[in-house]
């Protein structure tokens, strides 16, 4: 018996039109379907499997009473069990769909209610997450454009649940958050962002930030209208021109596509750390401590050396993709 792949075989149904049949007759293709069809409900690229070790660490820093950030960690995985079969255990195969999102808040609205208002949103998002009628594990182009849609829903509804909190209790006007996230599957990495936390790619000794902060230093950076470090642009970074709740009617919502590479590091944080610590210091850190453990400490105590004026949240992603 020839066992070719799984993958080809979808690929050899997704492109027959017509076949001769062993009679010598012409194979109508009746029962065949185009491809768009068929990767409607299968891929095939070969899984990757992929080994990520991750570590998050906040600290309210050295003049802030509260700390208003939160961060999150989550595993996800979709698999199989056999249970019986006629068929060698070993041909069949049992390993599972994983998917990771990490995610940093960072709150806003006084001493009290910015907490709130980044606890609010990572337990309303945790809570979405549980009734997500399908959750991506594998990633072709319609299920990219389902995400960047789903992604939209996510954040809009999470920015409905901090404006309802509002209405029971006005006393917490104002209150919102920024929110981003890193959601990964093998080596697809989206990245939804709201706000001036950051999310990064370190890659082969070099630092990338993948957001855009919405602050209205970059806006100004953008424009040309001031330089990165001018006086300005620093006095006017904490000013959001985006966020979940706040005062805002709607939240914009960017999302990014990238792909990992065997190593990589992915590094979300709050603007607690990057106020203080250059892009160039940060990729240095990063090289000089093995773990994702090891490095958060490290960043941590850096900020805290540097003064801390506000509350700092680091997350940490190491990734390590099986050798083909």
């Amino acid at each position: 018996m020839n066992l070719e792949s799984e993958h080809s075989g979808i690929s050899e149904l997704g492109n027959r039109n017509e076949a001769s049949t062993p009679s010598g007759e012409i194979e109508t293709g009746e029962f065949s379907q185009p491809y768009d069809e068929v990767s409607r409900y299968f891929t095939e690229a070969p899984s990757q499997r992929v080994h990520v070790v991750v570590a998050g660490r906040s600290d309210k820093g050295k003049v802030r009473e509260t700390n208003e950030d939160n961060f999150i960690a989550v595993k996800r995985y979709r698999g199989r069990e056999l249970l019986t079969s006629s068929l060698p255990k070993e041909m069949l195969g049992s390993e599972d769909d994983l998917a990771y999102t990490f995610a940093v808040a960072d709150g806003m609205g006084g001493r009290d209610f910015g907490e709130i208002a980044s606890l609010l949103a990572l337990r309303t998002g945790w809570e979405l997450g549980g009734d997500e009628i399908k959750w991506m594990v594998k990633v072709n182009d319609r299920e990219e454009e389902e995400f960047r849609h789903k992604a939209e829903v996510y954040f809009q509804l999470i920015h409905q649940a901090l404006h309802r909190a509002v209405r029971e209790n006005p006393k917490m006007s104002g209150m919102g958050t920024t929110l981003t996230i890193c959601y990964t599957t093998g080596p697809e990495l989206f990245v939804v962002h709201a706000g001036d936390s950051r999310a990064y790619l370190y890659r082969e000794g070099k630092i990338r930030q993948l957001t855009h902060d919405h602050n209205l230093a970059q806006v100004l950076v953008d424009a040309g209208a001031a330089a990165p470090g001018s006086t300005e642009v620093k006095r006017l970074r904490h000013v959001l021109t985006n966020c979940l709740g706040g005062q805002t009617g709607s939240v914009v919502v960017d999302v990014i596509h990238e792909q990992l590479r065997d190593d990589d590091r992915l590094l979300l944080c709050s603007d607690g750390l990057n106020d203080g610590i250059s892009d160039v210091e940060i990729a240095a850190e990063i090289a000089r401590h093995p773990t994702p453990d090891h490095t958060c400490d490290a960043l941590i105590a850096l900020a805290l050396d540097r003064g801390a004026k506000d509350n700092v949240t680091v997350v940490i992603a190491h990734y390590q993709f099986d050798k083909r």
